[in-house]
Order: C-alpha cells, then structure tokens, then sequence
C-alpha cells in the first residue's frame, strides 16, 4: 500500500491540474446532493402538513430542478410514506417536459407493494405500461393481491410473469391459492393450482390445506376428507384452519364418523388438536343435532387436559339446553365459574333460553335478575329470549311489562321481539292489541317478516274471517314477504270451516303447482268438507292428489267415501273411482 502512495504523490505533483479539476467535479457534485437532500427534506414537511401544495410548490423554489430523477428518490426515503410519494409522482407527471425513468418507478413501485397497497401498486402498473418491474416485485405482488381477495388480478398477473419467462415459487402459488380460498372463488384455486402442475412446482402442506378448504367451499367434504388422508399418509400434515374446515364440513354433512377419525389421526400423528379445533367439533356437534357425541368429546378434552375456555362452555350449554338437558347445562354453568370463568351476556341468555324451553321461566326470572346484579345490562337479545318464553307459558302480562320496560332501559326492540309479543296476544285472542303492536312495526320503520303475520293469518282463519286472512296474505306478498306452506294450509282450513271447500281446492292446486306440500290433516278437511257438499269429482280429485305422496285416508273418510257413491246414481264417480285405484295398482 505504502509504494502505491508514493508512487501516486509524484504524478499528482507533476499533474496538479486533472487532480483539482476532479476535486472540483466531486465538490460540486457534494454541493448538488446537499441542496437535494435539503429541499427534499423541506419538500416533505410541505407534503406532510399543508393542503393543495402541487399549487405552490414551483413558486417556493423557483430556481430548483424538480425533475432531476435524484430528487424523486430522497424524497421517496425522507418521506418514509408511499402513498405522499405517489401524490408527488403525480404532481411531477402532470407537468409537461418530464418523464419518469425506470429507477424512480421502480423505487415507487417497490415501496407501495412493500406498503401492502395491491390496488394502487398495480393502478400504478397500468398507468404506465412501458415499465417492467422486477419479477420479484411482481411476485411481492401476486401475495399482496392474494391477501386481498383481487383474484382476477393476480391471475392477469401470472400470465405477465409467465410472459417474462419466470416460474413463481411455491410461496407465490400458494399466495395466490389462498387469496382465492378466502374470497370463495374455488374456480380460481383449481385453474391457478392446474398451472401449477403443469410447471413442474411440488406442493407443500399449505398447498393441500388450501385445497381441503376450496374442497368444502364445493361442498365436496367427501373430497377434502380423501385429500386429507392422502397427505396424511405421507407424513403431510395441513394447518389447524384447513382441519378446522374439514371438521366444520363433516359436522355439518352428519359425517361423524369420519370427524371422529380426522379427530384421533391427528392426535396419533403427534399433532394434538388445538383448543379452537376443539372447539369447531364441538359447535358443528352441537349444532347439527348430535349434542351426545359434543359432550362426550368435550369431556375427553378436559381429560386430555384442555382447558375450555367460556366460548366452548357457552357452546356446550347451548347444545345441552337444546336437547332439553338443562340440570346438566347447569352443572356445567357451576363448574364453569368454580374454575373463575364468569359467564358473559351470551352465557346467561343460552341458560335462560334452556329454561323457557322446558318451561322453568321462574329460574330464567331468577337468572334475568341475577344477570342484572351482577352488572350486566339486558340487550335486545336477552330481552327477546325472556319476552318469547313469557309468552309460550302464557305470561302475557309479564311479557308485556318486559316490552315496556325495554323502552324505558333505552333498548331497541327488533321485529322478533314484536313477533314474539304478537303470537302470544293472538293466542290469548286479543287481536286489537296485536293489531297495534303490528301498526307500530310499521311505524318504527321495521320489515315485517312472515312471523308478524301467521299469528293473524291463523286467528282469523280459526274465527271464520278467511277473506280478512287474505287480505293480510296480499299485502304480505306486496310487501316482498313471501307466505310459508303453514300460511297456504291456514287458509285452506278456513276456506273449508266457511263452507267454500272449492275455493280450498284452488288452493290446493296452486300449492301442488309449487311443489309445496301440506299436510295430511289438511288434504284430509278439504276432501271431508268436499263429501259433505256432495262434490264427489273434487273429492275425488284431492283423493288423487293424496295416495302418490303417500297420504292415506282415515277409516272414518273412507266409509263416508262408500256411503256418499253408494247414495250417488252416478257412473261416472264410479269410474272415476276405478281409475284412481287402478293408477295407483299399476304405480
């Protein structure tokens, strides 16, 4: 090193001029990115705090050169804010003489993908079609787009990369697959997971969970569950959200077995079911009608040493009061706070919806007071529950009191609680009352739903006031409300107590039109009340409208059937009659 310097110092004392004019190219360059760096800096804190600057900003520094590409990129790393920087880029474009060069769209590019700004990275992308992006940029991209949900536009995007010759990574295509999973576009993960086979990527377990997932989405569960063995078998095993899934599907197709066996693979492969797995099992359990085989798991997984949280808690309570087993809910509710978990809102309102439904409403009472003392305010939804339990045991006062004393707590009442309150008045026959409660849905700007208008639909029909019932029929319908099978049956029933079973017949008709089926009960009044006003034909007809549903007459229609024909001097009931039993003896 020493006999390079020595060497050098004689040139340069001999050559003194090319030494000082490079000092000089080099002071002034400093001199430059000093001034750059300065008013860059003074830039940003312009940008940062004073609004419509892109008016102002050439007059501030009329003798700066904005367009120099250095500028751009300090004030870029200043800024530190990719989206202040593109509204400077902006502003740069908008005046005539300049022309972004490829590193200061690369540096904006980079730093809006960087600031997960998908949407505006790629806005920024078509607005200028000459720059290319580096392929990493793009595939920084694809996974921003993916988190996103903008399938479409990472698709557009793979046909670029495949353009420039690149093959994504595996975490790039599965950046893509599960963009597409969480926006149930399972379309798009079978064509993007397609091309990626075709280009020779082997797939990894977050591969195959996103494919579980878009599977169940299909509701193909049979098919996640076979994708789900496969990789299993080869020692792969998918994330807790695709299980979960799974699990999800096969609960809710009834799958129970195939749920128990994903359930005990995972606990022999080592991979031990998490809290929130647990908790899937239990919810689809619970809610698909198989509350035994939830409780059993559930104390398997305390056994296990898990410890439930007051979610799973107020879950199994739930399934528990559904089937009616409330003294075991209730043990649970106890050992749930023995262990200093307190039960929230949603706790105390499945509890008392367990004892209006055995119809305890004293305990729910005594549960709604406690609730109370202990600090939590009543909502919508418990009131609702309390309100719909008075008014099945009958306790249409105190259901009243309720509703009054919701109004007075500052708590908005919904269409069900009005629903509720409804179908106990019209019960206890009081349908002025319920008549007020309906005008006062209407008033508050509610949508009456179909449950605001069967208890009045089936008072009047009972009261013989069938036309009354159609009249609320009608304005249902023009409300976009449409009328239940139990609306239609309703009305048959009443159209016969009044003595016009042809009527019925029509609407039965238009029923059978709909592929809407009633009840046996109802094909059996209106053929009964058909015979008594001697309408064999249209007896007939209901007769045959009834034996290919599988509906059969009673014992007692059949000998007024028999008594009717032999009374009749009509042969052409009779072959009316050979027809239907001879349709059915070929059937």
């Amino acid at each position: 090193m020493a006999k390079n310097v020595t060497f050098i110092i004689p040139y340069l004392r001999q050559n003194p001029k090319p030494y000082i004019r490079y000092l000089s190219i080099a002071t002034e360059t400093q001199q430059q990115q000093h001034l750059i760096s300065k008013v860059a800096d003074e830039v940003c804190e312009i940008i940062r705090t004073r609004p419509r600057w892109e008016n102002t900003l050439i007059s501030q520094f009329p003798s700066f050169n904005f367009f120099d590409p250095r500028f751009f990129n300090e004030v870029l790393k200043l800024q530190n804010n990719a989206f202040l920087s593109l509204r400077f880029f902006n502003w740069l474009t908008s005046n005539s003489g300049y022309s972004p060069d490829p590193i200061s769209c690369k540096s904006l590019f980079n730093a809006l993908v960087e600031f997960k700004a998908s949407a505006v990275a790629k806005s920024f992308l078509e607005s200028f079609p000459l720059f290319n992006p580096d392929p990493d940029s793009l595939a920084s991209l694809i996974c921003c787009l993916g988190d996103d949900g903008l399938v479409d536009d990472v698709i557009n995007l793979f046909a670029k990369l495949k353009s420039l010759g690149v093959c994504p990574s595996i975490v790039t295509w599965n950046a893509a697959i599960s963009g597409a999973v969480r926006v149930k576009r399972t379309d798009v993960v079978w064509n993007v997971y397609g091309e990626m086979m075709d280009s020779g990527v082997v797939a990894d377990a977050e591969t195959a969970g996103c494919l579980i997932q878009a599977c169940c989405i299909d509701n193909n569960v049979d098919g996640g569950y076979e994708l789900f063995r496969q990789i299993f078998d080869r020692g792969v095993v998918p994330d807790n959200v695709a299980l979960n899934t799974l699990i999800r599907g096969l609960a809710k197709d009834g799958r129970h077995d195939r749920l128990s066996e994903v359930l005990h693979l995972m606990i022999e492969k080592n991979h031990n079911p998490d809290i929130l797995t647990y908790q899937e099992i239990v919810y689809g359990l619970c809610k698909y009608g198989k509350g035994v085989e939830a409780y059993r798991i559930f104390n398997e997984l305390k056994a296990r040493g898990y410890g439930p949280d007051r979610v799973m808690y107020t879950t199994m309570i739930h399934g528990l009061c559904k089937m009616r087993q409330v003294e075991k809910a209730k043990n649970l509710w106890f050992e749930m706070i023995q262990k200093g978990i307190l039960p929230n809102e949603y706790t105390y309102n499945v509890l008392i919806h367990g004892y209006c439904r055995i119809y305890a409403i004293e305990e729910a009472l005594k549960l709604q007071k406690e609730m109370y003392h202990r600090g939590y305010k009543l909502n919508t939804v418990n009131y609702n529950t309390l309100i719909a339990g008075l008014c099945k045991n009958r306790k249409i006062k105190e259901a009243c009191v309720l509703f009054e004393e919701m109004s007075q707590n500052g708590v908005a009442r919904d269409v069900l609680t009005y629903n509720s309150l409804i179908r106990g008045l019209c019960r206890e026959g009081d349908l002025a009352k319920s008549q007020l409660l309906f005008e006062e849905i209407l008033a508050h700007g509610l949508q009456p739903s179909n449950s605001s208008y069967t208890p009045f639909i089936e008072q009047l029909c009972r009261l013989e006031k069938t036309q009354q019932a159609l009249g609320l029929l009608t304005d249902m319908m023009n409300r976009g409300v449409e009328p239940s099978i139990y609306n239609r049956e309703c009305i048959i029933d009443g159209l016969c107590r009044e003595g016009s079973p042809i009527e019925g017949m029509h609407w039965l008709s238009e029923m059978l039109d709909r592929k809407l089926i009633p009840r046996p009960k109802i094909f059996l009044t209106l053929f009964q009340s058909l015979l008594q006003q001697d309408e064999l034909d249209a007896a007939l007809a209901v007769l045959n409208s009834m034996l290919p549903l599988g509906y059969l007459l009673s014992k007692i229609a059949y000998c007024s059937l028999v008594s009717k024909l032999c009374s009749a001097d009509s042969n052409h009931v009779e072959m009316l009659l050979q027809d239907i039993i001879s349709d059915r003896q070929i059937s």
